[in-house]
């Protein structure tokens, strides 16, 4: 038995948004396997202490060898060293010697650090010495492998973006003051939960939480007005682009469980703009580094903020002239289709009276009073 015409259409109607998922699919796979599935340190800044011959041949020696990989200088002293890292102008210094002894801030970067302790490991070993580590900016005790901001930028987006899909559908009818409203007020609300989540529930953080929550409304609040503003414009790709922008291109370029520097160079250059990159190098240097460079990150979350902010207005002005062209459309149908409906009124009522609208009608024998029903219900009085 061969399928109707409701069935095909349906069934090419389905299919039709099955394409969403498919790109997500291909689209998710590009961007985490591109940024994570083969990291490798490339211009990875790390320091020599020494400034005598045989720290510069060793400068020189592990820049050669190394091939890109890193990035080496030579400081004076342990103290720069130590300065350096606390700044986030290094993510390793190696003080070479009897007991050599490697520095690092695993609150810039974990994995960085463990990859720096790879490399001179090995470098130690060729001194018959064992390497001793030094972490000058710890992570908290609540987040040892110091990813736990990625992962609350994670909770954060998540919320974030699936509110646009509730407030952009459910609420599509609503004025969009009205939805720029609920964005503001659920990204309140998602900003307070993730804060919760970095402080009393898993301590994520240890100091600073305010500000915690401070980056975490501004960040949740840049998702939800971008994706309010693009709803009118995107409609059904909306949660796709949302994807795109705040899931495939954000995580990975954000630095959460690899810096730039052990990833493609695309994703390194995201880092220095996208929103999720300004979140998490904004934690980390608000509660490990004492707030150095906190305004540069900051602003990055701000201007997503006001592009979402800016999104909101245009969708606005766009909404209202659709809904301007549609109400005059509506408005002269309406008149068309009444000035025919008392066309057809009269002629009903010619029909029953024998006469024409207007001319006097005999009183008494209720046909007036049924002329004027019969007009009411044509006209839909």
């Amino acid at each position: 038995m061969s399928a109707g015409p409701s069935t095909n259409g349906a069934l090419r109607h389905v299919l039709g948004h099955l394409l969403t998922p498919l790109l997500m699919c291909v689209g998710m796979g590009l961007a985490y396997l591109g940024a994570f599935h083969a990291p490798a340190p490339h211009d990875l800044r790390v320091d020599v202490v020494g400034s005598g011959p045989s720290a510069q041949v060793l400068a020189q020696t592990l820049q050669d060898e190394g091939a890109g990989a890193l990035d080496v200088r030579t400081v004076a002293d342990r103290d720069t060293a130590v300065t350096s890292l606390r700044e986030q102008g290094s993510f390793g210094a190696y003080v070479p010697g009897e007991k050599p002894e490697l520095l690092v801030a695993s609150g810039s970067s974990d994995t960085s650090a463990m990859a720096l302790e790879k490399v001179f490991t090995k470098v130690a070993a060729a001194q018959d010495a064992p390497l001793e580590v030094t972490d000058v900016a710890p992570v908290a005790s609540g987040d040892p492998t110091g990813q736990g901001v990625f992962f609350l930028l994670v909770a954060l987006s998540i919320g974030s973006y699936a509110s646009v899909a509730v407030i952009g559908g459910a609420g599509a009818v609503l004025p969009m003051r009205i939805r720029a409203l609920l964005a503001a007020g659920m990204s309140l609300v998602v900003s307070l939960i993730g804060t919760l989540f970095a402080g009393p529930v898993f301590h994520l953080v240890d100091q600073g939480l305010g500000g915690v929550w401070a980056m975490s409304w501004l960040y949740a609040a840049g998702i939800l007005l971008v994706g309010v503003g693009l709803h009118t414009f995107l409609r059904r790709w909306t949660t796709l682009g949302l994807m795109v922008l705040f899931v495939m291109l954000n995580f990975t370029s954000s630095g959460g469980i690899y810096r730039p520097e052990l990833q493609p160079g695309f994703f390194g250059a995201l880092h220095a703009f996208w929103n999720g990159a300004g979140f998490v190098e904004g934690v980390r240097s608000h509660v490990y580094f004492g707030g150095h460079a906190l305004g540069g990150h900051v602003l990055v979350l701000a201007l997503w903020f006001l592009a979402g902010a800016a999104l909101v207005v245009t969708a606005g002005v766009v909404e209202a002239r659709r809904n301007g062209a549609v109400k005059a459309g509506a408005e002269t149908l309406r008149t068309a289709g009444g000035l025919k409906a008392e066309e057809k009124a009269e002629e009903k009522a010619e029909e029953k009276v024998g006469t024409k609208v207007g001319e006097k009608v005999p009183a008494g024998d209720g046909i007036e009073e049924e002329m004027e029903e019969d007009m009411e219900e044509a006209v839909a009085v």
